[in-house]
């Protein structure tokens, strides 16, 4: 089959029942070799026995495979792809066939920090922690969809290092996949349009458009992303400073404005109370001081300083 993406079901039986089988296979021939030392002639069909005997033990005792839960093994016939071996246990399985192991269970990643432009063109700083795993139907991807290195060609087929090509296949798409998410979102609302999704407020949104890029990339190798995370973000070091001037002269104004907005409301509740409590006839000029006098006491960043008019109220 050309796609891969089926279970092995040759030859194959219960890996305890096998080595019965072989132990017997060695005791006939350890019986046949004494029967031959013991006969008073040379006896061919002895002879012949006891290698037959032999030989079957030794092809046998070459079929044991052992699996542990989320462990695969990729069998081949001769450089023909017979199946993918799922089940756990000790088994046999047909001598001639050469096994493959991987690793399904799930793995991180911790994407370094890079630098990217967002989509406003601000250099940043973003990094991404993922989590991996081959899906069950991914082994013959894994496996002959992704070459490696020339310098580790000649070692591919250590299980370790086949997990290792993925890895670092994993790392290489997820830094693309990374830098293209990035790019299409604004790091912040200062740089972006009111309501539309950025970085920082993203969230969930962002992080769940990050793991489908990562899916989509990494499907041709057999490979689910489970969960993918931005757990770092920053301005990039060379505009940090200025960003955070920024932020420092937004959160002021912002302030003034509560300020002003807080002052301005008691100014007129205070000028309302004296009007209709009586408490004093104030003409347009005394009030447009008055206001001005509540205004500087309410909007300045320090204790004013009273000054104290011992005189009438018009001196």
């Amino acid at each position: 089959m050309t796609n891969g993406n089926y279970t092995y079901s040759g030859w194959k039986m219960n890996g305890f029942l096998a080595l019965a089988i072989n132990l017997a296979l060695v005791g006939v021939a350890v019986w046949l070799f004494v029967e031959l030392i013991n006969s008073d002639e040379f006896n061919g069909l002895l002879f012949a026995g006891v290698w037959v005997a032999v030989i079957a033990a030794i092809i046998m005792a070459c079929g044991y495979k052992m699996l542990e839960p989320n462990e695969a093994r990729v069998l081949l016939f001769f450089g023909n792809y017979r199946g993918t071996f799922y089940q756990t246990g000790y088994w046999w399985i047909n001598p001639f066939m050469s096994a493959k192991k991987l690793s399904l269970r799930a793995r991180n990643l911790n994407v370094d920090p890079i630098k990217v432009n967002d989509k406003a063109g601000n250099p940043i700083l973003i990094g991404l922690v993922l989590v991996w795993k081959i899906k069950n139907d991914g082994a013959y991807k894994a496996v002959f969809e992704i070459d490696a290195p020339a310098e580790v060609g000649a070692m591919a087929t250590s299980s370790t290092t086949r997990m290792n090509i993925l890895e670092n296949f994993v790392a290489v798409q997820s830094d693309s996949a990374l830098r293209q998410v990035a790019g299409m979102y604004a790091y912040d609302e200062n740089s972006n349009a009111e309501g539309e999704l950025t970085l920082r407020s993203g969230g969930d949104e962002i992080n769940d458009r990050l793991t489908d890029e990562l899916n989509e990339r990494l499907a041709m190798a057999g490979i689910e992303v489970i969960e993918a995370r931005i757990n770092y973000l920053a301005y990039a070091p060379e505009i940090a400073a200025a960003m955070l001037r920024r932020q420092q002269a937004d959160a002021i104004i912002s302030a003034r404005e509560k300020i002003v907005e807080g002052a301005v409301s008691m100014v007129k509740i205070a000028l309302e109370r004296l009007s209709t409590e009586d408490v004093v006839e104030l003409d347009e000029e005394r009030k447009a001081a008055m206001v001005s006098n509540l205004l500087v006491v309410l909007c300045a960043d320090e204790a004013a300083q009273p000054v104290v008019n011992t005189g009438t109220l018009h001196n």
